[in-house]
Parts: structure tokens; sequence; C-alpha cells
């Protein structure tokens, strides 16, 4: 753990906290998992990162993250929600509670060094995972900002939710 977790969690209020509890049963992830990505990907290219269908909807801070392909080499983008720690922006590998790890985590092993846009910004990133304490607290501070992680656990059927530090590379794109 390189500094003390100072993670930045705004949690959705008003009528975005309604919404919430739709996206984590497991009518609402099945939905959200086949659907949300499709309208969220052309929002956040259109908007430079400042906004996606999920984050105007749940109040959800969304990143897009691109991989590189663990098998195929190719650029692959996927919008994530993320907790912001300073500089840093951790991510869950919960996959809406599915039973295997989303591709982008089988990316991030293969390949650590990934781009992010976020509020119009682009940068490069180093993904590492989490353990320990640092894990927990960074666990803690993702079922703050969306309960339905807790759901998304005990979906998994035993499979652990991998959380991932995304640390910036010096360098911008």
């Amino acid at each position: 753990m390189e500094t003390p977790l100072t993670p930045n969690v705004r949690v959705p209020s008003g009528w975005r906290r309604l919404i919430l509890p739709l996206a984590w049963s497991k009518p609402g992830s099945w939905l959200f998992a086949r659907l949300m990505h499709l309208l969220d990907r052309p929002v956040l290219r259109w908007t430079h990162g400042r906004s996606s269908v999920t984050s105007l909807l749940a109040g959800l801070p969304i990143i897009s993250l691109t991989t590189t392909g663990a098998k195929s080499g190719q650029p692959r983008t996927v919008p994530l929600v993320a907790v912001e720690d300073g500089e840093r922006l951790v991510i869950f590998a919960s996959n809406f509670g599915q039973a295997h790890y989303p591709a982008w985590y089988h990316n991030l092993r293969a390949h650590p060094q990934a781009r992010v846009l976020l509020r119009g910004q682009e940068r490069v990133y180093l993904a590492r995972e989490t353990e320990g304490a640092e894990r927990d607290a960074y666990w803690a501070a993702a079922v703050k900002l969306y309960p339905g992680y807790q759901a998304y656990k005990v979906r998994t059927g035993g499979r652990p939710i991998p959380v991932i530090v995304l640390t910036p590379v010096t360098s911008t794109v």
C-alpha cells in the first residue's frame, strides 16, 4: 500500500437512490450487464469521458477503460464504475455478480498498462490487484458507493471479486 487510503466516495442521492436497487437485483443486473455498456460507450465517447448514461441515471462515477486484449492484442474499451483515491482509480471485477471474471480483468493481468478516459482527459495507468487491508478498505468504499456490490459478491458463487488499483504513469496520452 503506497499511501493511506482516502477514497473519494460520493453516495448517489435523491431519485437516483431509487434506481440502484433495480440495478443490483438479479433481473436488473442481467439487463444492465447486456445493455448499459452499449449505451455508455457512445455517450462517454461523445462527451469525452465527462458523462455516461449510468452516471446520469444512477449517479455512479464511470470511467472508460481501454486495455490490451490478453489473446488478441487489440485495444478493448469498457465503461466501469470507479472509486477515486487521489490520482489513483479503483475498479472492481464484479462482472454484475456473474460466476466468471470480466474480460477486462484477464486483459489487465496479461497487460497491466491501460488508458483511462475521465472528465475529458485520457491518461495511462498501471494496474495492480490489491490484497489484505488495502483490498478490504477499497471494498468498503465500493459498497458505500454502490451497495449492489454486496449482492454481486453473493451471486458469484464464491468467486472472489478482485479489487484493482490503477496508478497513473508519468506520461500522458
